[in-house]
């Protein structure tokens, strides 16, 4: 068969890589607004309630009637890790991160697919951050930190050089973590609290110091 003109750029549009934000959340607002300051247009907002058809000034459209493609660019615009973790593991698609210009990143720090960035957050040398992170407003990760896939530095949440944080674990709003302190996977640290000392999995730390009040599973 030969195509013509029109059916080549009707191809081509199928074909097309489109820039997606996938969950119309809180969370996706602030994307929303990195992805403006940086001049990046959206092409799709998703979500798989159908009832929610506009969030700020873009129209959202149901999940099921978009079919994501292999080279569709995507963030994951959800909040809740284990949610992201899940997601991340079922599309094939070519995930992107997204970094406001007011972050201080350092040159020396390496930022994987999926993450996200947020206003006035540091993140200093020799610092690595996973995949699908989220580092919140005005957090700080100072040298040589280690940011395991899925975590959620939450706003104005400090930790100080050589600090390792497990996949999935939430380090609450202005929390603190001392220099070198080892915190494992899916814990949740609390708003406020200052960890001293290394926390095992699945730990749920509150208060100065920080100290474990429970675990907690996860479905992994």
């Amino acid at each position: 068969m030969v195509l013509t003109l029109q059916m080549w750029q009707q191809l081509n549009l199928l074909m097309a890589t489109k820039v997606i934000l996938y969950g119309a959340s809180g969370h996706c607002k602030v994307i929303i607004d990195i992805f403006k300051n940086n001049q990046i247009t959206i092409d799709y907002i998703l979500d798989d309630n159908s009832k929610v058809k506009t969030i700020l000034d873009k129209t959202v459209t149901f999940s099921k009637d978009y079919q994501m493609k292999i080279d569709d660019e995507v963030i994951l615009t959800i909040g809740n890790n284990e949610v992201r973790k899940n997601l991340a593991q079922k599309f094939k698609v070519n995930f992107i991160k997204a970094v406001h210009p007011s972050a201080i990143v350092s040159n020396y720090s390496t930022i994987d697919v999926g993450t996200v960035v947020m206003a006035g957050s540091v993140i200093n040398p020799d610092s690595k951050i996973g995949k699908h992170c989220i580092i919140n407003t005005g957090a700080i990760i100072e040298h040589d930190c280690t940011i395991n896939d899925f975590v959620h530095i939450s706003p104005s949440a400090s930790l100080a050089g050589g600090v390792e944080v497990g996949e999935g674990t939430q380090i609450g709003i202005n929390a603190t973590v001392i220099q070198g302190i080892k915190i494992g996977k899916w814990c949740i640290i609390g708003a406020g609290a200052v960890l001293v000392k290394d926390i095992p999995d699945f730990s749920v730390v509150v208060g100065n110091p920080g100290r474990i009040i429970k675990t907690h599973t996860i479905n992994e």
